[in-house]
């Protein structure tokens, strides 16, 4: 089970893009994340008339690590370090810092 999940609300905490917010669009399996806005490249792209495609430089998200990234806990509406317990037969996401379920 991973720490960060698609959809969960982050910041970033190093790097480039620090203090920036965005919501997580996919997790890779290598360790890293893709956020919506966040960590932007500016791409140099050929035209292909075969498929349409215009050429020119064009702006794409990046994966950033998970390590460089932290949950946003609603409450406090800062970063938080997130823990696993077992409840029942269920292993859940919680904040550290209030000990309160992820996605409760």
């Amino acid at each position: 089970m991973n720490r960060l999940r698609k959809g969960d609300e982050i910041i970033v905490i190093t790097g480039k893009d620090k203090g920036k917010r965005g919501s997580v669009s996919s997790v890779l399996a290598n360790g890293k994340v893709l956020v919506d806005g966040i960590n932007l490249v500016k791409k140099h792209t050929k035209a292909n008339p075969m498929t349409g495609a215009q050429g020119g430089i064009v702006s794409k998200e990046m994966p950033i690590d998970a390590s460089n990234v932290a949950l946003v806990n609603p409450e406090t509406n800062k970063a938080d370090k997130v823990g696993f317990k077992v409840e029942g037969d269920s292993k859940i996401r919680f904040f550290k810092s209030n000990g309160k379920a992820v996605d409760a």
